[in-house]
């Protein structure tokens, strides 16, 4: 049975409106990193990541990976769950949370 509270997520809705402010996000939600170029380089903090360098996110893209192990992403939503162990429709809800719902 479906439950009468749940609705849909609209991941490409939610995308669109966290990409503008992924180059502010970046920082918080990956510390200790550094822009390069477009890409924000950052250690990876799902593995024992010790110096910058393998882990890259675009900020015009939305693109990530880890090119140590080869966990990739295309999206915001991918890399938030990627990072905060969720996921994709929780780390979605999250982010449209943080973006003020609707």
């Amino acid at each position: 049975m479906l439950d009468e509270n749940w609705t849909p997520v609209n991941f490409a809705a939610i995308n669109c409106r966290i990409m503008p402010r992924l180059p502010s996000l970046l920082p918080q939600w990956l510390p200790n990193g550094e822009w390069r170029g477009n890409e924000w380089c950052a250690l990876n903090p799902t593995r024992d990541d010790r110096r910058l360098g393998s882990f890259l996110i675009n900020r015009v893209t939305g693109f990530w990976g880890d090119f140590a192990t080869g966990d990739t992403g295309g999206d915001p939503i991918s890399l938030y769950a990627y990072i905060r162990g969720l996921k994709q429709p929780e780390a979605a809800r999250d982010l449209q949370c943080m973006l003020g719902g609707w």
